[in-house]
């Protein structure tokens, strides 16, 4: 008997900060915080910038386009 695996790819769902962290919401309930010190753009960008993000991908990643910021879920769970 064999079986097979299945892989979910991560989605985030919602973004939100602290005034220091990125905090991500994904699709299956997990959340993901990381420093924004990892992300020198998102570090130094306003809050009004921070908040300008949209999903790309259907939630593959989130890009800023004010700050020129791309960021996969996936490389935030390699990263957290």
């Amino acid at each position: 008997m064999s079986t097979s695996t299945i892989k979910i790819e991560p989605l985030a769902t919602d973004v939100s900060f602290t005034k220091d962290s990125l905090c991500v919401v994904l699709a299956d309930g997990r959340e993901v915080t990381v420093p924004l010190e990892w992300f020198s753009r998102l570090r130094d960008a306003t809050d009004r910038q921070l908040k300008d993000w949209r999903l790309i991908g259907g939630g593959i990643g989130i890009h800023w386009k004010s700050i020129d910021e791309d960021i996969s879920v996936e490389s935030l769970l390699a990263l957290a």
